[in-house]
């Protein structure tokens, strides 16, 4: 039997050693041929070879000498941050936020635009609107829109996970079907779009309190109550992109409406979400105006404040134990503005509640992400897949 030829297969370990070589550059770098050469396992020829190979498609960039031994010093090498730019973007009820990072990851570029309608009525246009905040983050940059390879950005709502398309944003009547082709034809890149609260459980599997865990939840509560659902490393949006819409989960102590509308408050919203949060401090003294004051009012308040945190996590804990008793994950993350506020007084009494009424007991901890975990979602996820693409194709 003639053998068979493999005429791809010297091309395919190029291709694999230079993502390597870049994706330990990412991690470790700046390093020297020699080094990555050890690092990879290659021969210090083919992983000069490969080296000269990223230089010249300008993915890789020198960036300083390494002193000592014999000999000349050896060149530095580090991956060109200017191979690739991505934009990721957080949409708000008041404005819309843009940010800008280079393919190593670092934000260069960073905008507020206002969602309030200008003199032209400008505020009121979901592609103005996105289309300024990616130019002024772009340029900010020092890149042009052309560089900018993928556009993420962060709503709150519905995505159909198989059109990618918004299907319902609560308070955001404009950003419906149509938009992200919209945008696509604005703005000649690829637009894709994804529920907040998911990207927020990105960033937190990324560098938050959900790190190296396959399996979690992630349970936002602020003026809207959301839920994202990580399974095997992976989000889990659901056959509608409405997995995770816990809002409108039937729980006691809320009326219960029948054939309840996506614009309508379901019961778990009524019961947990920020205005209830805000409804519970009051009647125990304490106000303020924002949920997230009035949970840190009864935090330092110690002992007195201890009642209003227990209401609040019996309360969130019918959300998080019903889902918990479906999923049965090891670890649940409270996030938003409450979640946050309510830090771990509140997640060790959530986590209490939730063993004492179901089954399952699993750990409750407080987001490990500080600032804009929407934003920071959706630069990571733009990340992951430019990446895959520039790092992916580097062999003609």
């Amino acid at each position: 039997m003639a053998a068979v030829s493999q005429p791809g297969t010297p091309r395919l370990l190029r291709a694999l050693n230079d993502r390597a070589a870049l994706e330990l550059l990412l991690a470790r770098g700046p390093l020297t041929r020699s080094q990555l050469g050890e690092l990879t396992g290659l021969s210090k020829v083919t992983a000069s070879q490969l080296v000269e190979r990223l230089e010249e498609r300008g993915l890789v960039r020198r960036v300083g000498e390494q002193a000592g031994g014999r000999g000349p010093n050896a060149q530095l090498y580090n991956v060109a941050p200017n191979s690739a730019y991505v934009v990721g973007v957080e949409v708000g009820d008041e404005h819309v936020v843009a940010a800008c990072a280079d393919i190593t990851g670092a934000v260069v570029g960073r905008v507020e635009v206002s969602t309030k309608p200008d003199a032209n009525g400008g505020g009121e246009d979901p592609v103005r609107l996105v289309h300024n905040a990616v130019v002024q983050a772009a340029e900010q940059a020092g890149a042009q829109l052309g560089d900018v390879r993928r556009i993420v950005l962060g709503t709150p709502g519905l995505v159909d996970p198989n059109t990618g398309d918004i299907v319902f944003a609560f308070n955001l009547p404009r950003w419906q079907r149509g938009l992200a082709a919209a945008l696509r034809d604005d703005l000649h890149t690829t637009i894709v779009f994804e529920n907040d609260v998911n990207l927020a459980a990105v960033a937190e599997a990324h560098t938050g309190a959900a790190r190296e865990v396959g399996d979690f939840l992630l349970v936002w509560i602020g003026q809207g109550v959301g839920l994202a659902v990580m399974l095997g490393g992976r989000l889990h949006r659901g056959t509608a992109g409405a997995a995770g819409e816990i809002g409108y989960l039937p729980v006691p102590g809320a009326d219960i409406p029948r054939e309840v509308s996506r614009r309508g408050k379901g019961a778990f919203q009524q019961v947990a979400g920020a205005d209830a949060v805000r409804q519970v401090a009051r009647e125990h003294g304490f106000r303020a105006s924002t949920a997230a004051e009035a949970v840190k009012a009864a935090i330092a308040a110690g002992t007195k404040g201890g009642p209003v945190l227990d209401e609040v996590a019996r309360r969130l804990a019918l959300g998080v134990a019903a889902s918990c008793i479906v999923l049965d994950p090891p670890l649940v993350v409270l996030a938003g503005e409450v979640g946050a506020a309510g830090g771990t007084p509140l997640a060790e009494r959530v986590q209490h509640e939730v063993a004492a009424i179901s089954p399952v007991a699993p750990r409750v901890v407080m987001t490990g992400v500080a600032d804009e975990p929407v934003l920071q979602g959706a630069l990571l996820t733009a990340l992951d897949a430019v990446r895959d693409e520039v790092f992916g194709s580097t062999v003609d």
